[in-house]
């Protein structure tokens, strides 16, 4: 049980404190989990976020519940998740009891400037923590500077193309390249005998 509630206390405040999003949250869970806590490896976190990112939800929804579920099983997976759910449900729910105009008070249009700013500054954090801890090899740096190349353009021209068609083409391009690694691997293994 004890496992379960610091589960809960622990997504609890990083759901309380980060706003912004999946993206900006996962620079937190990666410090909560893998500094403090010691609860995952780096590179354990690093799988979870391309697994997190590749699966239906939202990112941080579901490194929680991954997180949740190697720390102690089911149990665990749903008390990582309505931890980081309940701040922002509970917050939204006030809002929109008690303030209808809530955007419109200049402080709090103006608190959201800010917190836009350092939005951004996390994802930026989040991005070259994870370019630091990629192996680059030769079709690694391909895909990654082709995707890049390919979603700057797409911003810049509007050109109606899904991210979600441009991840499944890397993907593709991932799997047969470790096919086709695979099988000069094992051809090769065959010429020795």
């Amino acid at each position: 049980m004890r496992k379960l509630v610091e589960l809960l206390l622990t997504f609890m405040k990083i759901g309380m404190f980060t706003f912004g999003g999946g993206y900006a949250m996962l620079s937190v869970i990666e410090d909560e989990c893998v500094e403090r806590k010691q609860w995952i490896t780096r590179d354990e976190m690093m799988k979870i976020t391309v697994i997190a990112e590749s699966t239906p939800g939202p990112i941080a929804i579901n490194c929680a519940t991954y997180i949740g579920y190697q720390r102690a099983g089911v149990p665990g997976a749903i008390f990582a998740t309505l931890g980081v759910v309940i701040p922002s449900f509970g917050v939204i729910y006030i809002i929109s009891t008690f303030l209808d105009d809530f955007l419109e008070y200049e402080i709090v249009a103006k608190a959201f400037k800010g917190i836009k700013i350092a939005v951004g500054l996390m994802i930026f954090n989040v991005g070259r923590n994870m370019m630091r801890k990629v192996s680059f090899e030769i079709l690694s740096r391909i895909i990654w500077s082709s995707a890049f190349i390919l979603m700057l353009l797409i911003d810049i021209f509007s050109w109606k193309f899904s991210s979600i068609s441009l991840i499944l083409i890397a993907a593709v391009i991932g799997v047969s390249a470790s096919f086709v690694h695979k099988l000069s691997e094992k051809k090769a293994r065959n010429k020795r005998k």
